[in-house]
């Protein structure tokens, strides 16, 4: 590449390379996975950890049932010496604590006070940072879950059946009754109260299941941990999708802002290929966009050129006229030189109503509201017209028509005008009395017109140059100056508007003359 010749390529930059697997994913995507992981993984957590805390509750509260309707059973009908006998040894082997009330709710015996206690209660000051940091986190997870509060354990002052509503229940119904209960430590405590025997009297069985507590707090812990690497790994990931949209936005921006400065003129967006999702087609439009303003500034520089260039010649004449006016005496050298200045004027004038017609059709026809046109009525009506008007020097104007379906969308003074141009051509290049011929058929989603002529044709090699803006290629025994080479240039430009082509070939019969194409999407007939 030459040095002067700098061409700032945005589409090799590594870092996005590096982003190549995420390109697939549109931005909705992306966002969606970030944002919901955490939270499917948190709410799927607090699911799991209810019911498994659940399940164990309700595993130990059928023990309970159990261990009290079989030791009730047990100490039915013993001697009071056998009854603190079973209370020792089923406390000691179960790590219960069993307490029997008679039949007034006195109690009668406790197994902590037949022998040492088989376990400790924690009190709420118990552990260090590490109880008190799982007692908060299971208060945060109850309240999370809505979990209904329970009451607390507090042992009874003077213990007696009515401080127990499971032991009234029990005596009450005569069925066995299960309490679940906070210790003050924050681990459950289940008590269960059944009758013993007929004589009234009624057991209750304490039971301090630290296990069931540990397992849920070592589960919430693990979910806690869980989601808390969940987050950290979301925050990493909505910091890699910034990264993917800021990186490439960047790259535009940049690009954008040399396109307008104008600085670089062959500054090249990056498309972004490898992009499917909203980024890669904002990169592509962009891209596109950017194409086409150069494009049209470099058909307006050019444009603004020829126009300077056209202008500047018959402008030359009038000058040069006008000077030797004044110096002139003889009138007939006067009136040529006011024949000259006049002629001059017109082509000025002409030039500029030409310019001005080409520099807004393209404006005029994005806003323009197309509706059907019948392209054979409308190629009609122009012949009958230049017929009555004599436009025609003489020559023939035949059309000839196949096919049934010669409708498209349009704006018809446009397309009027197009035909108008090429007949006149065709008219201006045939000889008097020749014939200007019209075929008019529909093709597969197209209506054509060709629009030929018997004049001397025009070379292959200058067949698409006679479009060029201010090319003219006249006939000879035309006055100078009568065209402004821009008519063809109107006509692709308004076919092109029609989302048409206009193209020039030779005559297909291998006659001397010059055919032109017009080629426009025809309507499709309903039913």
């Amino acid at each position: 590449m030459k040095p002067f010749e700098r061409r700032d390529v945005l589409v090799g930059d590594p870092r996005l390379d590096k982003l190549r697997w995420s390109r697939r994913l549109s931005l909705t995507s992306r966002i969606l996975f970030v944002n919901i992981l955490p939270l499917l993984v948190f709410g799927g957590g607090l699911i799991y950890l209810d019911s498994y805390r659940k399940q164990l509750l309700d595993e130990r509260f059928k023990l309970a049932l159990i261990e009290a309707q079989i030791t009730a059973e047990a100490l039915a009908g013993a001697t009071p010496e056998r009854q603190e006998a079973l209370l020792i040894q089923i406390g000691k082997e179960q790590r219960l604590r069993l307490r029997v009330y008679d039949a007034d709710g006195k109690l009668e015996a406790d197994s902590f006070q037949l022998a040492s206690p088989s376990f400790t209660i924690g009190t709420a000051d118990a552990g260090g940072s590490k109880q008190h940091f799982e007692r908060s986190l299971d208060k945060a997870f109850d309240w999370l879950v809505d979990a209904e509060p329970l009451p607390d354990y507090v042992e009874p002052v003077l213990d007696d059946a009515q401080d127990w509503p499971e032991l009234r229940r029990a005596r009450e119904e005569n069925l066995t009754q299960i309490v679940l209960r906070d210790a003050p430590d924050g681990s459950h405590v289940i008590t269960a109260a059944a009758p013993v025997g007929l004589d009234g009297e009624t057991l209750l069985t304490t039971r301090n299941p630290v296990d069931i507590t540990q397992a849920v707090r070592e589960a919430r812990q693990t979910v806690a941990f869980i989601v808390f690497l969940v987050l950290t790994t979301s925050t990493l990931l909505s910091l890699f999708l910034a990264r993917t949209i800021v990186l490439p936005l960047r790259e535009l921006v940049r690009a954008a802002i040399r396109v307008r400065q104008g600085r670089e003129r062959l500054v090249e967006v990056p498309r972004l290929p490898d992009r499917r999702d909203e980024i890669g087609l904002l990169a592509r439009a962009i891209s596109d966009m950017s194409s086409a303003l150069r494009q049209r500034i470099d058909a307006v520089e050019s444009f603004a050129a020829d126009v300077a260039h056209e202008i500047k010649n018959p402008l030359a004449s009038l000058r040069s006229a006008l000077e030797s006016l004044a110096k002139v005496e003889d009138p007939q050298l006067r009136k040529q030189l006011s024949e000259i200045a006049e002629h001059d004027v017109r082509r000025i004038s002409r030039l500029v109503t030409e310019i001005s017609d080409a520099s807004r059709i393209d404006a005029e026809l994005s806003r323009a509201t197309f509706e059907p046109v019948d392209m054979h009525k409308l190629a009609e009506n122009i012949i009958a017209a230049r017929r009555t008007r004599g436009e025609n020097r003489g020559c023939t104007v035949e059309l000839e028509v196949s096919g049934r379906n010669h409708v498209v969308n349009g704006v018809p003074a446009r397309l009027e005008r197009v035909i108008e141009n090429l007949i006149d051509n065709a008219v201006s290049f045939s000889p008097e009395g020749g014939l200007v011929s019209l075929d008019l058929t529909d093709t597969d989603g197209m209506v054509e017109l060709t629009v030929c002529d018997n004049g001397p044709g025009i070379p292959e090699e200058a067949r698409e140059k006679v479009f060029t803006r201010f090319h003219s290629d006249r006939p000879e025994d035309e006055d100078f100056g009568n065209h402004s080479g821009l008519g063809l240039a109107i006509a692709r430009t308004i076919c092109e508007a029609h989302d048409g082509a206009l193209s020039a070939h030779a005559r297909a019969d291998g006659e001397s003359g010059a055919c032109f194409l017009i080629a426009l999407p025809k309507v499709p007939q309903s039913g």
